[in-house]
């Protein structure tokens, strides 16, 4: 049984598809971006990569390593950061969901305040 905080989490995450890879993606919760901000860290795509990709499906050890066995390799955020780190044409399209994601959360928050509470 899921708990409450696994299904909080479960909420914050999608799923993008980018290079033939799937990558599940956590939005950034909005203490993660104001902590990241007072400690000034830029955003930048190895910050968000290191941080807010909690999955993958598909990636096998032969997309890995070369000469590796043709099977699904279960995620490791280490070797996940270890292998993305040479595959810069995935950076963007992972990191812009990401942003995407944290982007449409505020909008989300901005258009509540707007509807009228029920009395």
């Amino acid at each position: 049984m899921q708990s409450l905080i696994d299904k909080i989490r479960k909420a914050r995450q999608q799923t993008v598809e980018a290079g033939g890879f799937k990558f599940t993606i956590e939005r950034p919760t909005d203490m993660q971006v104001i902590d990241l901000q007072q400690d000034n860290v830029r955003l930048r795509q190895s910050e968000l990569l290191k941080r807010f990709i909690v999955g993958w499906e598909g990636v096998k050890e032969t997309d890995i390593i070369p000469g590796g066995v043709g099977v699904e390799v279960e995620f490791d955020n280490d070797l996940f950061i270890e292998w993305i780190a040479d595959k810069p044409n995935l950076w963007t399209p992972i990191t812009d969901a990401i942003t995407l994601s944290y982007q449409d959360h505020i909008k989300a928050l901005g258009e509540s305040e707007k509807k009228p509470v029920a009395g």
